[in-house]
């Protein structure tokens, strides 16, 4: 993911959290258990302990199939360069779908881990995808773990837009007729907060927020927006589905070897987790 106009986004971000202050739910746990955040982190950190994962290699495709097999009807879709979304379908009462993603490759940099920039998203989608009770599910959900989100080595940031977000530029094209798509991408930091990306659906976040709400989270998602960020959900708002992203994009580590295990958290994926079930039963 990129930022549009980074210094901005960051500074809007940290002016909105310093002004409404720690939420009196802060320091909470969710008030419900329909989320297993313990197999959510052992996921997280075995990820995390294969090292370095970027797009195409060894380690990365060794994940991959790992996550197909975990994944429910898990199957790969070819993604151009030799690389691979992994799929996976939940059936609900409607044959109309949702697609809910995270990307799980990691940037290419020398000992960069990705332990919440790649890893806590695809925890959680995976772990939902998992756990979650078909017979609650008014639409069929359709989880894709995206390939190729980083782009490659030496691409100028510039270029991201065309160079990156390989995997949900295919996914897009397939699944256009979605309706609503659901991105998580850093969702595991200590601190997490995750205000409304100005690029997501407003209504899909409001419903998000009422979610959150109702599970005793809700200060995880503060009533504020941040700036724009170029990230997987893009491609689909091209294609007209309405889409949101769940993305703390003030988190220091961002492409920093200090993104590893001691920067994310259990309790994090835990409120993100149990969030989107309530979510995905109400959309």
């Amino acid at each position: 993911m990129r930022p549009i106009a980074l210094a901005a986004t960051v500074g809007v971000a940290t002016i909105a959290l310093l002004s409404c202050g720690d939420s009196p739910d802060a320091a909470r746990s969710p008030s419900v258990d329909g989320f297993d955040s313990h197999a959510a982190w052992r996921l997280l950190k075995r990820q995390v302990a294969l090292g370095p994962r970027p797009a195409g290699s060894p380690r990365s495709r060794r994940l991959g199939r790992r996550l197909r097999r975990l994944l429910p009807d898990g199957h790969f879709q070819s993604v151009p360069g030799g690389l691979r979304n992994v799929v996976g379908e939940v059936p609900g009462r409607s044959r109309r779908y949702v697609v809910v993603g995270a990307h799980y490759d990691t940037k290419d940099i020398p000992g960069f881990v990705g332990a919440n920039d790649g890893a806590s998203g695809t925890a959680v989608v995976t772990q939902l995808a998992r756990g979650i009770t078909p017979r609650r599910l008014p639409k069929t959900l359709v989880f894709v773990l995206f390939d190729g989100e980083e782009s490659p080595a030496g691409v100028p940031d510039s270029e991201f837009e065309q160079k990156g977000l390989r995997g949900s530029k295919v996914a897009a094209r397939r699944f256009r007729r979605a309706r609503a798509m659901v991105l998580l991408d850093f969702v595991g930091d200590k601190r997490l907060r995750l205000p409304r990306e100005a690029n997501s659906n407003w209504s899909l976040w409001h419903r998000l927020r009422t979610a959150a709400g109702r599970v005793g989270v809700a200060g995880t998602f503060p009533p504020i927006a941040t700036g724009p960020v170029l990230d997987d959900h893009g491609p689909f708002i091209e294609r007209g589905v309405p889409a949101i992203d769940l993305i703390d994009f003030d988190f220091p580590c961002f492409h920093r070897a200090c993104d590893d295990l001691d920067a994310v958290s259990e309790r994090s994926l835990d409120r993100v987790g149990e969030t989107m079930v309530r979510y995905l039963a109400s959309l």
